[in-house]
């Protein structure tokens, strides 16, 4: 038989048989077959590259102002953010870990492997595995604990930022916020304006927002400014915060609220105290009148309402929306609970107060 060892591969292109004995096996080598190799070599880096460029491309999209916010409030939630995560991955991380390490130390063609099928228990690991977690819980309560009070938003403020606190003399800016069907009005009681879907606030000053909501319950949020409050017709919440950097920031609602929800969104401008007066001027020279008829036509619900200035507002229109009783003759809420008050005590007088009128009958019979 002849020996094919020493014989040169076959060229490119070339198509070369070998019969050996007879026997059927039949070798091929063609130019098709390389140019098949480096087509599915190009379509795999090609596919690998796509779904890369796809992953950037979602990640691009992705908006990272929750962890960079630019208000102190937000920051500090930032960080409250990051220290539990990182408490919390001291426990993950080993875990992730240890289960590898696990599974291919103890594999099962492992011959060096200890085998102990009997062993079922060790106090050493037992403190290992319970004394962790439970040092991370305390950490992890006593960090909640202090950050619960810290960031209460109810808390007037006592920092403008870290290393600066507020100046004894400094009053925040009083900003009442109704959530409506479905946009949002913004009244500046001090500067006698309000504005629709524009909220605008002096950089490093604090600022006391008091929220409630005509109809459906919404939720306040500006992630670059402090977290979520919901707004809730009939009841007033509050949020303290302060905006550190001049710039336009998106604010909307995080609460479903129906049909014209995705809509609710507005912009809120952090300036200076110059820029801020500026805008209030405008606002003055370019708004009209809030009557309470004005108000009754902007609570029609209604998608993706337009800025809207008011240059004057009416008297006590924002204790009425809080009270539900813009429309003339409406009993407001304070009223009835205090009315319901006094009844209430009134009664509880008269049950509690002993009768001053002689029982005569008692009298006439002990007499007899």
């Amino acid at each position: 038989m002849k020996d094919y060892s020493d014989s040169p591969e076959p060229a490119i292109g070339q198509i070369v048989q070998f019969f050996p004995r007879g026997n059927s096996l039949k070798v091929c080598a063609s130019h098709y077959y390389l140019d098949l190799r480096v087509a599915m070599s190009i379509s795999k880096t090609l596919r690998t590259t796509s779904i890369g460029t796809i992953g950037l491309a979602l990640l691009a999209g992705c908006d990272t102002v929750v962890m960079s916010p630019s208000g102190d409030i937000a920051a500090q939630q930032a960080n409250l953010i990051i220290w539990a995560t990182i408490l919390m991955l001291i426990v993950v991380v080993p875990v992730i870990v240890l289960t590898l390490w696990f599974a291919w130390r103890y594999r099962a063609s492992n011959k060096d492997a200890t085998y102990a099928p009997d062993w079922d228990h060790s106090t050493n690991l037992e403190l290992v595995i319970w004394a962790a977690p439970l040092a991370i819980i305390i950490a992890l309560g006593a960090l909640t604990w202090v950050s619960t009070h810290q960031l209460d938003p109810y808390r007037p403020l006592d920092r403008i930022r870290e290393g600066q606190p507020v100046a004894e003399d400094v009053e925040p800016l009083i900003i009442e916020v109704v959530a409506m069907d479905w946009k949002w009005l913004f009244f500046y009681p001090e500067q006698g304006i309000a504005a629709v879907n524009q909220l605008a606030a002096p950089v490093d000053r604090p600022i006391k927002f008091k929220i409630t909501a005509t109809t459906m319950m919404n939720s306040f949020y500006i992630p670059a400014l402090a977290g979520q409050i919901y707004a809730m017709g009939g009841m007033e919440t509050q949020l303290h915060a302060v905006i550190n950097e001049p710039g336009s920031y998106d604010g909307f609602s995080a609460n479903y609220s129906g049909a014209g929800f995705n809509g609710m969104r507005f912009k809120f401008l952090g300036m200076s105290e110059a820029d801020f007066d500026q805008w209030t001027n405008k606002v003055k020279n370019e708004g009209e009148l809030l009557s309470r008829p004005v108000y009754q036509a902007l609570a029609e619900p209604s998608e993706y309402n337009p800025v809207q200035y008011y240059s004057e507002v009416a008297p006590d229109l924002y204790d009425a929306i809080l009270n539900r009783c813009v429309e003339p003759g409406t009993l407001c809420m304070k009223d009835m609970m205090k009315h319901h008050g006094h009844h209430g005590s009134d009664n509880a007088e008269s049950h509690a107060a002993p009768s001053t009128t002689p029982n005569t009958h008692d009298e006439g019979h002990h007499a007899h």
